[in-house]
């Protein structure tokens, strides 16, 4: 795939943007939703509980150690790590505007993220053999909303260099499952309950809606040929 390719045809500007506000809002639902539940300490912390316990009763030597690897991989270092080479190949590519919305996506994300933490304080899963011991917040988890940010924005640059359907579907489902696989390493390791990585998916994915849309909005006003 050459990146320096002209622009495939693709979904119209306006498709785009109103699949992305659509992404926002029901995002965005869901969110408000899930840190209303936990703040007020609605049922849904019992299912919390109940999907953390069994994750932790089945656990596995092997899976434990696969999880492991994913989960320090995916850690806030590890993602800082990824973004700056990432950065360096859209350098090299002179494709300034991505290297704007790829800074602004995963540090404004991390700095998001922390702020929910400390708006929410709350403690992470506590078991009597954990596999992981963690001091910081659960609320929302950093390791799913930083992998929502870092792929969501690498998917998204490639979608918009993909010539075929099929090809930019690909994209869009692996990061998925990338940030799928980190969410479940969390919760696995017990130092996330279901609700913490929904939420940071969630959060995040506002956060990275609304950095696509005001980096390349703001191009198209400047009348600089990028891509979306």
């Amino acid at each position: 795939m050459d990146l320096n390719a002209p622009h495939p045809h693709s979904v119209s500007p306006r498709g785009l943007t109103a699949a992305g506000w659509f992404a926002f809002f029901i995002a965005g639902s869901i969110f408000l939703a899930i840190a209303w539940s936990v703040a007020s300490r609605a049922p849904l912390i019992s299912i919390d509980a109940k999907v953390a316990a069994w994750l932790h009763q089945h656990a596995t030597p092997t899976l434990t150690l696969f999880l492991l690897g994913v989960t320090h991989a995916n850690s806030t270092v590890g993602v800082a790590a990824y973004a700056l080479l990432f950065a360096a190949v859209l350098a090299k590519l002179r494709e300034w505007y991505w290297i704007l919305t790829l800074g602004l996506a995963v540090g404004g994300g991390a700095i998001l993220n922390l702020l929910l933490k400390f708006a929410y304080e709350r403690a992470r899963p506590h078991f009597d053999d954990p596999m992981v011991t963690l001091d910081s917040f659960s609320f929302p988890s950093g390791h799913t909303a930083g992998a929502v940010t870092f792929y969501g924005v690498v998917a998204a640059f490639l979608v918009s260099r993909t010539y075929g359907a099929g090809l930019r579907a690909a994209w869009i489902a692996g990061a998925v499952f990338a940030v799928m696989l980190v969410a479940f390493s969390r919760m696995y390791l017990g130092a996330h309950y279901l609700s913490d990585v929904v939420a940071a998916a969630c959060s995040s994915t506002v956060w990275l809606v609304l950095c696509l849309h005001t980096v390349h909005g703001w191009v198209r006003r400047r009348g600089v040929r990028q891509e979306a």
